[in-house]
């Protein structure tokens, strides 16, 4: 297939553009580096070392002998030159990383609240209306989250995507003096009701309500993948050449639980746990990632099928269990800090994923072995680490605090050291790292 990936310079999408193209697949990256600008804003590099693209990609062709395409565009803003890219590439499948993905970061102010929200909904929409006004037929593989459910007990398994209901109707009488018939029981199909936990979360909540749209409207093919947090760093790809490295985000805002966990534990500091730690939550590995979006493409849905949906996970964890496990493998200590979110202090949750392991995911599941790999990437950058950076200072509203252990280390535990390549400038109109698409 000929596939675009946007957002493909990001933390999920490099591994699958790196995956796809060794499948025989013809893909082309889609990016305009916001992720690397929001490094320059945070100060808070990737703990590993991140190259230019262009490096990246001249990398893959060496060590592989194919090539990633690239083209420079803001999905978000440039709808013009992401249209005539769909007209003169006709990719037969768009796959959509190109959203902020990061709860914390979403609710950090303000501006970023608005900014995730137009970032994100214009996005989507932009590659809907595309899609459709180009009228190349395009698959449309989105990376939503297993956040659109919300983090309540639901005290069922939540299913993929769709709930089945029953609604008691009151019956009709036939006439003035006729006695009311007989109440009706209907059987509906719905989304499965939306319960998102930040402007982030909102955000793919109303990303599933356009695809219902376009696909009742235009009959556009879309699949959704409500996918749990990732954990991991490594994929068979990445590994086969450190400029292929992939991120791994360790501060307050980007860094994933299991991942930040893993890194303060390599670089001694305390495991900071979240209020209770009662909150679980979904994880799935990067490499049984990469797997899911290749599945994905394979199954497409037909035009004018509804929205097919994922559950994009493999195991559930509670924060507190995840942290005891890792403090006996490491030796970390645990320290429960204030949440900055606002959420249940403790919450159950069950997931159906039947799909994809029918189609044949065989689940990378948490293993000691798995857990020590990890904290080895992070204890060979870690004099790349910012230790100031690691609390979620990110709040939720005025009355949280922020997730600061009382005897955190107080600063860098050395300077951090610069990428190999400069970071993408945010001058508008500028085009960083810019390559033809062919």
């Amino acid at each position: 297939m000929k596939i675009a990936i946007l957002g493909g310079d990001g933390f999920c999408g490099w591994p699958a553009s790196l995956h796809l193209s060794d499948q025989g697949h013809e893909v082309t990256i889609v990016d305009n580096f916001s992720r690397r600008v929001i490094d320059e804003e945070l100060e808070a590099e990737s703990l590993t070392p991140i190259r230019s693209l262009t490096e990246r990609r001249a990398a893959w062709k060496q060590v592989s002998g194919r090539e990633i395409g690239f083209a420079f565009i803001d999905v978000a803003q440039d709808y013009e030159g992401l249209l005539e890219f769909f007209r003169t590439e006709r990719p037969d499948a768009v796959v959509h990383f190109a959203e902020q993905r990061a709860a914390p970061y979403s609710m950090k102010s303000s501006k970023n609240k608005r900014y995730t929200v137009d970032n994100n909904v214009n996005a989507t929409h932009h590659v809907l209306s595309a899609i459709v006004e180009s009228g190349v037929d395009i698959h449309l593989v989105h990376l939503g989250t297993m956040g659109v459910y919300g983090y309540g007990t639901a005290g069922m398994k939540i299913p993929e995507g769709y709930l089945d209901i029953e609604v008691t109707a009151d019956g009709e009488a036939n006439g003035p003096s006729d006695p009311p018939a007989e109440p009706r029981r209907i059987e509906q199909q719905i989304l499965y009701p939306s319960n998102p936990g930040s402007i982030y979360h909102l955000t793919k909540v109303l990303d599933q309500h356009l695809f219902a749209y376009y696909v009742k409207n235009d009959s556009v093919r879309i699949t959704d993948l409500h996918q749990g947090i990732i954990w991991g760093t490594h994929t068979a790809q990445t590994q086969l050449d450190e400029r292929l490295i992939n991120r791994f985000d360790y501060d307050g805002d980007y860094g994933t639980v299991l991942n930040r966990f893993l890194m303060q534990a390599a670089v001694g500091h305390p495991l900071t746990v979240h209020g209770t730690g009662g909150q679980t939550r979904a994880f799935i590995h990067l490499q049984d990632m990469v797997r899911c979006v290749q599945i994905a493409l394979e199954n497409p849905p037909a035009a004018g099928d509804r929205v097919k949906i994922f559950n994009q996970m493999t195991e559930t964890h509670r924060v507190r269990d995840l942290a005891e496990m890792i403090g006996k493998i490491t030796g970390a200590e645990v320290a429960m800090v204030p949440n900055p979110r606002k959420e249940s202090a403790e919450n159950d949750l069950h997931v159906v994923n039947d799909t994809f392991l029918d189609l044949g995911l065989h689940p990378t599941t948490l293993s000691e072995g798995l857990l020590l790999e990890v904290e080895q990437i992070a204890e060979k950058y870690r004099d790349r680490a910012d230790l100031s950076k690691i609390p979620a200072t990110s709040l939720w509203t005025a009355d949280q605090q922020a997730g600061v252990p009382d005897a955190a280390p107080a600063g860098p535990a050395s300077p951090p050291v610069p990428a190999s390549d400069p970071v993408p400038s945010a001058v508008p109109n500028a085009v960083p790292d810019h390559a033809p698409v062919k």
